[in-house]
């Protein structure tokens, strides 16, 4: 349902069907928006990328920052993790059934974005 809002005669407004909870779209950004969760995602589109890769395609990312939104990511059961080698430690990351099903959403925001020169 559409929220509206209107004036009443007194000039106060009054709203209709106000959110009372986060909306679809605040939902989704809460999962997607994080600064560097879409680009991991977007760079795990053509298979499983090995961690110390995946910091090098983010470019401004620290390690650090990398690492927590891999967790987060995971832990929303977009990524998952795997462990190649044990010594030295080797992990890779690949975007799951349901990670996969943003990139529709993320194509669409980098076209949107390169049609407008954003």
């Amino acid at each position: 349902m559409k929220t509206t809002v209107e004036t009443m005669a007194n000039g106060q407004k009054k709203v209709t069907n106000p959110c009372v909870e986060p909306c679809s779209v605040e939902r989704g950004m809460r999962i997607l928006g994080g600064k560097w969760k879409a680009s991991i995602l977007w760079h795990l589109q053509d298979g499983p990328v090995r961690f110390n890769d995946l910091a090098r395609m983010l470019g401004g990312a620290s390690k650090k920052m990398v690492d927590q939104r891999l967790k987060e990511l995971e832990s929303q059961g977009l990524v998952t993790r795997k462990v190649i080698s044990d010594r030295p430690i080797a992990v890779s990351y690949e975007i799951t059934e349901f990670g996969g099903t943003a990139l529709d959403i993320l194509t669409r925001l980098k076209e949107w974005a390169e049609e407008h020169d954003i």
